[in-house]
C-alpha cells in the first residue's frame, strides 16, 4: 500500500519540480556573480552569493518608482473590479427584472473574449481622449471582472433570504441589506478573489505596453524590457534581479489568503 502511495506522489513531485524550477533558476540568477550565470547555468546554487544585481537594477533604474506605479494601478483596478462585481452580483441575485439571466450569461461570455480583441478598440478609445502615459490608461479597461461577478453571484446565492427579510422589515434599505450583511457574509471569498485581481493587474505586460511609453509611468514588469534591451539582451543577472522583486508582492499576497482562495472554488463548485 506505501510503494502504490508513492507511486502516485511521483508525478506530483515531478510536477513541482517543473513549476517551481523557473522560480528558483530566476532567484538564482539574480544572485550569482555575472560569470557564474553562464558558468554554471543550471546550477540552483549561488556560490558566492552576491546582491550586485539588485544593486545594479536600483542604482540604474528608477526601481521605487516602478514600484509605487505597479502598486497604485493594481490596488485601485482591484478595488474598481470588486465594488463593480458586488453590485453586479447583488443586482442579480436580488432583484428581479426582464433580461436578468441574459445579462448574465453576457457577463459570463465576456470572460470567453480574447484580450487581444478588445485592445485596439480599447487604445483608440483612450489616445482620442488623451490618456495614454496616464495610471488611467492601465485602469479604465479593467474596472469590471466577469469573473467577481460570477464567483460573488454564486456566493450570494447561498445567503438565507430570510435573513434579508427581516432585516428589510428593520428599515433597513438595499445598501445596508448589500454592505452590512451579504458583503460581510461572503468575505472570504471577496477577499480571495481580489487577491486574485490584484495579481492578474500587477502581473499585466502587454496593455500597459500599448499604452504606457513614458519610462517614468512603467510598472515592474515593462522594467523588464530595460534590461532585456540593453546590453544585446545579455543583462540576465539584473533582469532576474527585477523580476525576483516584481514576484515577491503576488507570492505574499497569495500565501497570505491561500486557504480563503482554496476553501472558496472549493465551495462555489460544490454549491
Amino acid at each position: 500500500m506505501k510503494i502504490k502511495l508513492n507511486l502516485w506522489h511521483l508525478p506530483l513531485l515531478v510536477t513541482l519540480v517543473i513549476s517551481f524550477f523557473p522560480l528558483v533558476w530566476m532567484v538564482s540568477t539574480a544572485l550569482k556573480e555575472t560569470d557564474q550565470i553562464f558558468t554554471d547555468f543550471l546550477n540552483p546554487i549561488p556560490l558566492p552569493l552576491t546582491f550586485e544585481h539588485f544593486h545594479h537594477a536600483i542604482s540604474t533604474t528608477p526601481m521605487f518608482g516602478f514600484i509605487t506605479n505597479s502598486f497604485i494601478v493594481a490596488l485601485t483596478a482591484t478595488i474598481f473590479q470588486l465594488l463593480t462585481s458586488i453590485v453586479a452580483a447583488y443586482a442579480l441575485t436580488q432583484f428581479r427584472f426582464w433580461g436578468r439571466e441574459i445579462a448574465f450569461y453576457l457577463i459570463i461570455a465576456s470572460m470567453f473574449i480574447p484580450v487581444l480583441v478588445t485592445m485596439l478598440p480599447n487604445y483608440l478609445l483612450l489616445s482620442d481622449w488623451g490618456l495614454l502615459n496616464t495610471y488611467a490608461a492601465i485602469i479604465l479597461p479593467q474596472l469590471a471582472n466577469g469573473m467577481g461577478v460570477f464567483f460573488l453571484r454564486q456566493a450570494f446565492r447561498t445567503i438565507p433570504k430570510a435573513l434579508l427579510e427581516s432585516a428589510q422589515v428593520e428599515g433597513a434599505n438595499e445598501w445596508q441589506r448589500m454592505w452590512l450583511i451579504v458583503v460581510p457574509a461572503v468575505r472570504p471569498m471577496i477577499v480571495a478573489i481580489g487577491i486574485i485581481f490584484f495579481i492578474n493587474v500587477w502581473n499585466e505586460y502587454f496593455w500597459p505596453l500599448m499604452v504606457i511609453n513614458d519610462e517614468k509611468m512603467f510598472t515592474i514588469p515593462l522594467a523588464l524590457q530595460l534590461f532585456i534591451n540593453s546590453e544585446g539582451g545579455t543583462a540576465w543577472g539584473p533582469m532576474m534581479a527585477v523580476a525576483t522583486v516584481a514576484s515577491i508582492p503576488p507570492i505574499l499576497a497569495f500565501l497570505t489568503v491561500q486557504k480563503h482562495i482554496i476553501s472558496s472554488f472549493l465551495s462555489s463548485g460544490v454549491k
